[in-house]
């Protein structure tokens, strides 16, 4: 090793101790100020949105679930779960609203059953017995809610689809390295900021009011808003792309749409192909609620039943929305898997 150069060899070593440190106090003024805003910021916004009453109502259920007073909380939830089981599988309609009903000619896996009520006679003081028949489908309301979760997951997809299509050209024109100019760059970055800022269930009143009741709505409402958000990811992921590839093309006398085609997408389609699963699976989630505003899917006759206050029915719709996310999130998992 070489010495060290004379002038510093002469310079006289400096001794410290625990007395010449200087150590920055944790606690000081300025924290204690910033601290006292943060907490009257949070008990004014608490008071505001009522999480006092939460807090206290939270206190009083979970004192209700050892047996200590009564809470509202805890009664509305076993309300609802005292009507929610069992299940409802099956569906019963009267056979006198059946058109050109045939006894003889039951429909598959269909049975008739009677049922017989009591009904009081003001006038004579009397009961009578009313007897009514019904045409019974052992799986019937199951099938209904199947076939209304399949309209569901169809207008997904769709939504996902236009998605896309007004995604891709959006984010090209969003990404600041391949942008024809300012404006355009403006003008694209702000719509897809519009569509991110429409929440899907107001841009389906519109669409409800436009096109009526249906899954047309809640398709176009999905993709208005979803497009915003795949817009800006596919426009990040342009603009964050390695260089190196892109300045080879360059080199070779390439154009920016040859650059962008071999260069760019090979890099950034795996994380839009990614985000384009992620975005199909919310949009199954959402279009589960768009049908409370009208615009088609289950939602329509979660809706309904829970209007009706036929929550063994609404326990039925939530489960099969349950195994149907559940399941989506499994093939989603292993189409991942081996696309890796």
């Amino acid at each position: 090793m070489s010495a060290l150069p004379e002038p510093f060899m002469n310079q006289p070593q400096e001794r410290y101790n625990a007395d010449t440190w200087h150590l920055h106090p944790v606690i000081t003024p300025k924290l204690i100020a910033i601290l006292l805003v943060v907490t009257l910021f949070i008990a004014w916004s608490a008071r505001n949105t009522e999480m006092d009453r939460a807090t206290m109502e939270n206190v009083q259920a979970v004192g209700a679930l050892v047996g200590i007073g009564d809470s509202k909380v805890v009664s509305g939830a076993n309300g609802f779960l005292r009507k929610a089981f069992p299940f409802v599988l099956e569906s019963r309609t009267e056979t006198e609203r059946l058109d050109h009903f045939d006894p003889n000619d039951l429909p598959l896996f269909t049975h008739l059953e009677t049922v017989t009520e009591q009904e009081y006679d003001l006038a004579t003081d009397t009961y009578s017995e009313l007897r009514t028949q019904y045409l019974v489908h052992p799986f019937g309301y199951l099938t209904k809610v199947l076939n209304k979760m399949w309209e569901t997951v169809e207008m997904a997809f769709w939504g996902t689809i236009f998605s896309m299509l007004i995604s891709l050209p959006l984010g090209i024109l969003s990404a600041r390295n391949y942008t024809p100019n300012r404006l355009v760059y403006t003008l694209a970055r702000g719509q897809l900021g519009f569509h991110r800022s429409m929440p899907e269930l107001i841009i389906a009143l519109f669409f409800v009011l436009m096109y009526g009741f249906g899954p047309i709505a809640g398709i176009f409402a999905l993709a208005m808003h979803t497009s915003g958000v795949l817009g800006k990811f596919f426009a990040d992921e342009i603009e964050n792309s390695a260089p190196g590839p892109q300045e080879a093309l360059r080199s070779s006398g390439a154009g920016r749409l040859k650059v962008l085609r071999f260069a760019v997408f090979p890099q950034v389609m795996p994380q839009y192909v990614a985000y384009v699963q992620y975005v199909f699976e919310r949009n199954i989630r959402t279009a589960s609620v768009l049908g409370i505003v009208g615009a088609g899917g289950i939602g329509m006759e979660l809706k309904g039943r829970w209007d009706l206050f036929d929550y063994s029915h609404v326990a039925t719709i939530l489960l099969v929305i349950f195994i149907t996310v559940m399941l989506l999130e499994y093939l989603s998992q292993r189409l991942r898997a081996h696309s890796m």
